[in-house]
C-alpha cells in the first residue's frame, strides 16, 4: 500500500504557532522556577559533589537555569557552610567546591534521590504547557496529509479515512492482513504534523523528580533563537528541550509496568511511562493483540485517558498525580478486531480503518518505484509475467511489501551470481520459490 520514494527526506511543514519563548520564557528568579529552594539546593550540590570544583557557568549548564538563580542558590549554600570558593578559572571565572559539611549534605541529597540532571518543570508548569502544544490545536488538512506523506504510495481513499481520525481526540485502530503497510504508514505519521515542540528533560511532583526526555525517542531540533546559558533575555526556558514532535513505537515487548512510572532502586531515579515520553506526539501499539498484556487489560488500564485525555500515574511512596493524556493513540493490528475486544471497546475506539490488498496500478507504482531504487530495470513483459502467471494463478494478492521483498531476492542473486541487473524470468521464478512457503 505504500513505499518511500528513493529521497526519503521529509518536508518542511508548518511549525507551531506559539513561538518557544512564549510557551515556555526563561524563568528570572527561583519562584520563576517553580520549583522549592530546598529542592534546588539539593541538585546544586550533587552536581558539585560529581563535578569536584566547577564554575558558575558550569552549573548553569548543568541545571539549566541563569547565573542569577545560581549565584543565590550559592550564597545560601554559603550561609549554610556547604561551598566554598576555590582559586579563580585561567579565565578569571570563580570556582566553588563543597566543604565537608556540603559533602555530606550531598551524600543525603544523593540518597533520597539519585537525578541529577536540569532542574525539573513542576507538574502544574507541565501541563499547562502540554496542552498548549497539543496536536490538535491545529486541525490536521488534507493538504498537510498529502503533504506529510508525498512520498509513500497510498489508495486514493486512505488519506480520507486517516486525516479526520487523527483530528479527533478517540483512539485508532488500523487492522488488516500482514504486509499491507499498516505500520509502514503509522511510522510516518508524524511528518504530517510537522511542528516541534518542547520537551521536559525531566518533571517534578513535590520533591520527587521524574525524567522524561530520552534521547532514543526525542529528536533535538537546533535552536536558532536561544541565547546563551547565562542570558536572561533570549531563547526559552533551557529546561525545556525543543524537539520533534515523538512518535513511539511498541509491540510484543509492552508489559503492563510500561505503563507506569518506573523506579530503579540501584540509581534512585524515577523513568516516566511510555505515554508520558510520547505525549505532544504519537504513540503506535503495534502487533495489538501479541504484548505481554492482553488487549483487555490494555483497554481497562486506558478507558480513562481515551475518554478524558488525562492520565492517572503513582510514585513509589504510593503519592498518585494526574498527567495531561495529549497524543495521537493508534493501535495495529493483524487479528480480526472482533477477537481481541469486545463491542463496548470497539465502540470506545471511535475510528477502525481497514488495510487490505492494492489495486494493480498502485502495485505496479510500488514494482517499478523499488526497481528504480535498487537499480535493476525491469520490461512492461515481466511485469505482466508476474502477475499472470504467479498473483493470479496462484492467488497470492497484490500486497504492498512483497516487491520490496522480491526485487530484494532478486537483487542478492544478481550480486551472488554476477548478473545483469535486469529482472528475468528465472530471477522471479527462484526469489518466488524462495519467498512463499
Amino acid at each position: 500500500m505504500l513505499r518511500l520514494s528513493t529521497a526519503d527526506k521529509v518536508k518542511e511543514l508548518p511549525t507551531n504557532h506559539l513561538s518557544c519563548i512564549e510557551i515556555a520564557p526563561r524563568p528570572k528568579s527561583i519562584e520563576d522556577t517553580g520549583v522549592q529552594e530546598t529542592l534546588l539546593l539539593d541538585l546544586m550540590l550533587k552536581h558539585l559533589f560529581a563535578g569536584g570544583v566547577v564554575t558558575k557557568a558550569d552549573l548553569v549548564t548543568h541545571m539549566g537555569i541563569s547565573g542569577g538563580i545560581i549565584q543565590q542558590l550559592l550564597d545560601s549554600a554559603k550561609q549554610l557552610a556547604w561551598v566554598e570558593n576555590r582559586q579563580s578559572s585561567p579565565d578569571g571565572q570563580m570556582r566553588y567546591a563543597l566543604s565537608q559539611n556540603g559533602e555530606e549534605s550531598a551524600k543525603q541529597a544523593l540518597a533520597r534521590s539519585g537525578y541529577r540532571g536540569l532542574v525539573p518543570i513542576p507538574l502544574a508548569q507541565y501541563s499547562a504547557v502540554c496542552q498548549k502544544q497539543s496536536s490538535r490545536r491545529n486541525s490536521i488538512t488534507f493538504e498537510m496529509l498529502q503533504n506529510g506523506l508525498s512520498s509513500l504510495v497510498l489508495p486514493n481513499d486512505l488519506l480520507h479515512k486517516i486525516g479526520p481520525a487523527l483530528n479527533s481526540s478517540r483512539p485508532v485502530l488500523i487492522y488488516g492482513p500482514p504486509g499491507t503497510g499498516k505500520s509502514y504508514l503509522c511510522r510516518n505519521l508524524n511528518l504530517s504534523l510537522g511542528d516541534s515542540v518542547l520537551i521536559p528533560y525531566a518533571i517534578s511532583i513535590g520533591n520527587e523528580i521524574i525524567q522524561v526526555f530520552d534521547p532514543q525517542l526525542h529528536y533535538r531540533v537546533e535552536a536558532s533563537n536561544n541565547g546563551g546559558a547565562l542570558d536572561l533575555l533570549n531563547g526559552h526556558d533551557p529546561r525545556w528541550i525543543e524537539c520533534k514532535r515523538p512518535l513511539r513505537v511498541t509491540g510484543g515487548e509492552l508489559t503492563a509496568d510500561m505503563l507506569e512510572v518506573q523506579f530503579d532502586t540501584h540509581s534512585r531515579t524515577y523513568m516516566a511511562p511510555i505515554q508520558l515520553k510520547a505525549n505532544n506526539g504519537i504513540l503506535l501499539l503495534d502487533d495489538l493483540g501479541r504484548q505481554r498484556i492482553t488487549a483487555k487489560e490494555l483497554f481497562n488500564r486506558w478507558i480513562i485517558p481515551m475518554e478524558e485525555r488525562r492520565d492517572f500515574l503513582a510514585l513509589q511512596s504510593g503519592e498518585h498525580f494526574e498527567i495531561p493524556f495529549e497524543l495521537i493513540l493508534l493501535f495495529s493490528t493483524n487479528l480480526n478486531p472482533n477477537e481481541l475486544v469486545d463491542d463496548a471497546f470497539l465502540r470506545r475506539l471511535g475510528y477502525k480503518i481497514h488495510f487490505d490488498a492494492l489495486d494493480e496500478p498502485l502495485y505496479r507504482k510500488i514494482w517499478f518505484q523499488v526497481c528504480a531504487e535498487k537499480g535493476l530495470s525491469c520490461s512492461e513483459e515481466m511485469f505482466r509475467h508476474l502477475i499472470n502467471d504467479y498473483h493470479l494463478l496462484f492467488e497470492k494478492p497484490l500486497i504492498p511489501c512483497y516487491p520490496r521483498d522480491l526485487l530484494g531476492i532478486m537483487s542478492d542473486q544478481m550480486s551472488f551470481m554476477q548478473l545483469k541487473p535486469e529482472v528475468t524470468k528465472a530471477l522471479i521464478a527462484e526469489a518466488w520459490s524462495i519467498y512463499f512457503v
